[in-house]
C-alpha cells in the first residue's frame, strides 16, 4: 500500500490541524486528512501504542454496529483505510466473504485499527499533551506537550503551534461512589470492566462474583462467567439499575437516531428538552445485543438440563446503597430496590464493575483557553452544530472535539457508525472546501415539524398566530 505522503511543513512553521488523543475517533479523522495534500496535521496520545479496550476483548464479543462503520467507509469508501482492504492486505477477504459476518469480533476491529495506527503517517504515540493556550499575538494555539519512553518516564518536553485543535481525549471508566473508594484496594478484587480479561483467571476461581450494570458489558461478563464456572457452583449475583435486562433498540427505524439527520435535529432543540432526552433515550445505547442475551439464556437453561437451578442471581432495579470490606478479602453490597422499596445485604468475593464510561473532563486540558470558552447554563462547554467548541470571536481558530459532545449532539456522539461522517464534517469545515462530500438526507424519519433540511416530501405548514 502506498498512500500519498503528507505535506512536510519548514521547521518551526505552525500547523494546520493538531488532534489530541488518538482513539478511534481521531484515527478516523487522521486517516480522512492524509490524502488532503493542503492539510499538515499531527495528532499526539500519551499512550505508546494504539489499544481499544484491551480488557474488553472477551473471546466472540462483537461490535454492536456492522463493520461499514469503520474509520473512513461512510465518508470515502474509496480510502485505503477501509476495514476492507485491511481484509485486502491480510489476505482475508474470501474468508470474510464466506463467513458472512455484518458484525465483527471487538478484537479484529482492534487489529484493524492498530494497522492504521501502525501505517498511518502524522501519529505521535509517547507523547502526553499538557496545555492548550490561545497566543493573541500570532494568531495561534500553543500545545504543550511531553515525550514519554516506554514505561512513562519523561524525555523531552516540546512546544506545537497550530492554527486549529481537535479533541479527541475519550472517556474514562466511571466508578459508582460507593464502590468507588474499593476498586484497586490491596487484597479486595473490585474492578471496572475495562480491566476484567487481566483479572479473569482470579475472577474464574473466586468463591462468589457480582457482576454491577446490566448493559453490554454486564452481559458479556456475566456469559463469561457463567460459561466457565463450575456448573451447579456458578456462584455469580448479576445487578443492575435498570428495571429490566433490556435489549438495546436495534429496528431499522430505531438505528435511524444514529443518523447525521437525527444529530442535526438534536443539536436545534433547546437544552432542557436534549438534556431528558440523553436520559431517556438510555436503551438506544445502553441496552444489551439479543443475541447476547439469547446466549445468556441459553446458558443458564443448558445447566437446568438435569434438574436443579444454576447458581446463578440476576436481579435488575438495584442500586448499591453503599459497600464495605469485610474480614480480610470479601465485600459486603448495601442494595436497595428501586420500585419494591427493599434493602438487603450481599456479600460477595470479588465485584466487576461493569457501570460504563463517562466523558473526560476538559477543563484541566483547556484551562488555558478558559477566557475564551462559552458555556451553557450547566457550566458544559458550548459546541456548535459541526463540532467546534464556541469560544470568544478573538479567537481566529477552532477546536473541534469528538465525543465530548453528547449533551449537544445526542447519543450519537460515542457511536462508532458517526465517526467517518463527523471527521468529515470537521475537514470539510476546516478546509473551507468539500474534499468530502455528505449526504443531504440520511434517514426515512422526518425528525420534528420545524427543523432545518426537512425533506420536501413532508409538507408541513407552520401555524402562527396561535391557529
Amino acid at each position: 500500500m502506498t498512500p500519498t505522503n503528507p505535506p512536510h511543513p519548514e521547521p518551526g512553521a505552525p500547523r494546520d490541524l493538531v488532534g489530541i488523543g488518538i482513539g478511534p475517533f481521531n484515527l478516523s479523522l487522521a486517516a480522512l486528512a492524509h490524502p488532503l495534500p493542503e492539510l499538515d496535521a499531527a495528532f499526539y496520545d500519551q499512550r505508546p501504542a494504539f489499544t481499544w479496550h484491551p480488557g474488553l476483548l472477551v473471546d466472540g464479543s462483537r461490535l454492536q454496529v456492522p463493520f461499514l462503520a469503520d474509520l473512513v467507509t461512510l465518508a470515502d469508501p474509496a480510502s485505503p483505510w477501509t476495514f476492507l482492504n485491511y481484509l485486502k492486505t491480510r489476505e482475508r477477504l474470501f474468508p470474510f466473504y464466506f463467513a458472512e459476518r455484518f458484525h465483527i469480533h471487538r478484537a479484529e476491529y482492534d487489529a484493524y485499527c492498530r494497522w492504521v495506527a501502525e501505517n498511518l503517517p502524522g501519529l505521535h504515540f509517547g507523547h502526553r499533551v499538557d496545555a492548550v493556550r490561545w497566543n493573541p499575538e500570532h494568531d495561534l494555539f500553543e500545545i504543550d506537550h511531553t515525550r514519554l519512553d516506554p514505561d512513562g518516564r519523561t524525555t523531552a518536553h516540546g512546544c506545537t503551534r497550530t492554527r486549529n485543535v481537535v479533541l479527541g481525549i475519550g472517556t474514562e471508566p466511571h466508578l459508582p461512589g460507593p464502590l468507588e473508594p474499593l476498586a484497586g484496594t490491596p487484597g479486595l478484587l473490585v474492578l471496572h470492566a475495562a480491566d476484567y480479561l487481566d483479572h479473569r483467571a482470579a475472577l474464574l476461581t473466586a468463591g462468589h462474583v457480582t457482576v454491577v450494570g446490566t448493559g453490554q458489558s454486564g452481559a458479556e461478563i456475566f456469559l463469561d462467567l457463567l460459561r466457565n464456572r463450575p456448573a451447579g457452583h456458578e456462584g455469580i449475583h448479576w445487578i443492575g439499575r435498570t428495571p429490566a435486562f433490556a435489549p438495546m433498540e436495534y429496528s431499522k427505524l430505531g438505528l435511524e437516531h444514529f443518523t447525521p439527520d437525527y444529530t442535526r435535529y438534536f443539536h436545534a432543540l433547546p437544552e432542557p428538552v436534549r438534556d431528558h432526552l440523553v436520559t431517556a433515550q438510555w436503551q438506544l445505547h445502553r441496552g444489551i445485543d439479543t443475541h447476547t442475551i439469547a446466549a445468556i439464556h441459553d446458558e443458564l437453561y443448558r445447566r437446568s438440563l438435569h434438574g436443579g437451578w444454576p447458581d446463578a442471581v440476576l436481579v435488575p432495579g438495584v442500586h448499591v446503597r453503599t459497600a464495605g470490606r469485610v474480614a480480610a478479602t470479601r465485600i459486603e453490597l448495601h442494595l436497595e430496590h428501586t420500585q419494591q422499596n427493599t434493602r438487603t445485604r450481599l456479600t460477595t468475593d470479588a465485584v466487576v464493575l461493569a457501570t460504563g464510561y463517562r466523558e473526560r473532563p476538559l477543563d484541566q486540558l483547556l484551562a488555558g483557553l478558559e477566557p475564551y470558552l462559552r458555556r451553557d447554563d450547566h457550566g458544559r462547554p458550548r459546541i456548535d452544530e459541526r463540532h467546534r467548541l464556541a469560544l470568544d470571536p478573538r479567537v481566529t481558530g477552532a477546536v473541534y472535539v469528538q465525543n465530548a459532545e453528547t449533551h449537544t449532539h445526542g447519543v450519537g456522539a460515542p457511536d462508532l457508525g458517526l465517526a467517518a461522517w463527523r471527521s468529515a464534517t470537521i475537514l470539510n469545515t476546516l478546509t473551507g472546501k468539500e474534499p468530502y462530500p455528505l449526504p443531504a438526507r440520511t434517514a426515512f424519519t422526518t425528525f420534528g415539524l420545524h427543523q432545518p433540511r426537512t425533506p420536501p416530501t413532508a409538507r408541513f405548514t407552520p401555524l402562527t398566530d396561535g391557529r
